[in-house]
């Protein structure tokens, strides 16, 4: 997965429930992309771009397209750190995940998510950012102090 220049980010911990593991409290695949949707709601939401906000200005965000890689596995009772980094948003919007053991820091799996507009009332994707969004993703990446 290609390494990506992060413009905003935001992290979560997560303590792995049972019901999240198979039979060798293994986490089950399709979990990972529950533990990217809440890093991803909490970085958009950090900046005023949550789903909620966005779709009282008329556009929802269908993910399109999704990457996992699995390094290690994470299992029943781990605390991970899920990492969402905003590394595109002024065609669509792309975000990578890092996620990593709370306590040691090993790298877990890996993720890349990728999100268009959709104008709510003619249900038409948009090629292009919603200006409302623009504006405020790039105030927020000029005054943050991410390391360039």
């Amino acid at each position: 997965m290609r390494k990506f220049k992060p413009l905003l980010e935001a992290s979560v911990e997560i303590e792995i429930p049972f019901h999240d593991c198979d039979p060798m409290n293994v986490v089950w695949h399709g979990n990972y992309a529950r533990y990217f949707e809440v890093a991803r709601c909490k970085l958009l939401s950090a900046y005023e771009c949550g789903y909620d906000n966005m779709e009282k200005i008329g556009y929802v965000w269908p993910i399109i397209d999704m990457q996992t890689r699995f390094i290690g596995s994470c299992v029943f009772g781990q605390i991970i750190n899920v990492c969402a980094q905003l590394v595109e948003y002024e065609d669509r919007l792309k975000i990578a995940y890092v996620i990593t053991d709370a306590d040691t820091g090993k790298k877990l799996t890996t993720g890349v998510t990728t999100q268009v507009a959709v104008e709510v009332v003619s249900q038409s994707m948009q090629f292009m950012t919603p200006q409302p969004l623009v504006d405020r993703l790039r105030a927020a990446i000029e005054t943050s102090s991410m390391p360039s």
